[in-house]
């Protein structure tokens, strides 16, 4: 089970169907969790997405309390042998308490089920941010402990130098990094390419 967050506008919707369509490749079961249940047409946009890669999405009503809806596709992941449950969530800045306060009680809910779970909390950043990133991962990951990174927009103007950064303060690996718009535009991070991007 993959928990995925950031600010708003760092792309984390498109990254979630991005990387449904990745790990649907070998032919493993996906299913999507619309957590957003607050930002204006997010749970259709990831319904979209879902209906494009033919993938089962759970959704809630507008304004439902994300930690049932993640508890419940959970339930259901587990119910029908799901072997990735990926659960979008409603940006936030990492400058509110409320707001992380909400991402610890969807983690709290899901650790009712398994206390392993979620097994990966990603965060999607934007490589075109710069420092502000860096402060991005080490709010998140105070509030909630995170596991690595989904860097998005590395093919504008940034080079995603703050993954650097964020790697030796906080040990935070990038997990998947976003090339462009189109769908396979998405790819496990490598570490040679970066660097040879970077120089």
């Amino acid at each position: 089970m993959i928990l995925v967050v950031g600010v708003n506008g760092t792309g984390k919707t498109t990254s979630i169907a991005k990387l449904a369509h990745y790990l649907g490749k070998d032919r493993d079961s996906v299913l999507l969790a619309a957590a957003d249940t607050f930002r204006a047409a997010a749970i259709e946009q990831l319904g979209i997405w879902a209906k494009r890669l033919e993938v089962e999405m759970i959704r809630g009503q507008y304004g439902a309390d994300p930690a049932a809806l993640c508890y419940d596709a959970y339930q259901a992941a587990v119910k029908h042998k799901i072997a990735f449950l990926l659960c979008d969530t409603a940006g936030r800045l990492h400058t509110k308490a409320n707001l992380m306060a909400e991402l610890q009680k969807v983690k709290r809910s899901l650790a009712k089920h398994d206390p392993d779970v979620p097994h990966e909390i990603l965060l999607v950043v934007d490589a075109t941010t710069g420092g502000n990133a860096l402060s991005q991962a080490r709010e998140f990951k105070n509030a909630i402990g995170l596991t690595g990174l989904i860097v998005t927009k590395l093919d504008g103007s940034g080079k995603g130098g703050i993954v650097v950064a964020i790697q030796n303060e906080l040990g935070l690996p990038t997990r998947f990094v976003g090339t462009g718009e189109k769908i396979d535009d998405f790819a496990p991070f490598d570490r040679t390419a970066y660097v040879d991007n970077l120089l």
